[in-house]
Order: C-alpha cells, then sequence, then structure tokens
C-alpha cells in the first residue's frame, strides 16, 4: 500500500513546480472504486464540474474550500467531507494535498 503522507509530499513538490500548479496521482482503480491524491498550490483551483454517483474529500495537508451551489466548505488537514451530489469546484485556501475517493456507476 502507498504512504499517503509521502505521496503528499511528492505531488505537493512537484505542483509548487509545476506551472498549473497541481499535481495528481491515481492510487486506486478498481471499478467503480477509484482514489486520487491531488496536490494544489495556494489559490490553484479545480474548475467546476459533475459529480460522480458518490464521493468524498479528505485533507491530508492544508486547507481547501469545496464550492457548490448548495453553499461552500471550507476544511481543514484531517477533515473528510462527502462531496455534494451537484455541480462542485475546488479551491487551495493554501498548499495543499487532498485524497478523492469516488464511485462511479
Amino acid at each position: 500500500m502507498d504512504d499517503l503522507f509521502a505521496l503528499a509530499e511528492e505531488h505537493l513538490k512537484a505542483a509548487r513546480s509545476s506551472a498549473h500548479g497541481r499535481s495528481a496521482h491515481r492510487l486506486l482503480h478498481e471499478e467503480p472504486l477509484r482514489q486520487t491524491v491531488i496536490a494544489l498550490t495556494a489559490g490553484t483551483a479545480l474548475d467546476e464540474h459533475n459529480a460522480p454517483a458518490a464521493a468524498s474529500l479528505q485533507v491530508l495537508r492544508g486547507r481547501v474550500r469545496l464550492t457548490a451551489g448548495s453553499g461552500n466548505v471550507e476544511l481543514g488537514t484531517g477533515r473528510l467531507q462527502p462531496i455534494p451530489q451537484e455541480r462542485h469546484g475546488l479551491l487551495a485556501l493554501e498548499d495543499a494535498v487532498v485524497l478523492l475517493t469516488t464511485v462511479n456507476e
């Protein structure tokens, strides 16, 4: 199994050197379950997109804002949040790494 904290550090370093301010690594892809580590530098956003059948976001490091029509939620290190079943986005309030878990139909 992968060391999440080592992956977080590795991808945060890659995000900091990327022109787009992000880096990602798919940990698990066993349909219908997927898990992805996503690193974002402060101010970097994942634009609004559709939600999968079910999803959660766990913050491994830093602070992010999960944005959605039903309301925004700020999350810090250690927080786990279900992703709403609506279009949503993600903004890094500071350098951050999250674990995205999705179930696709």
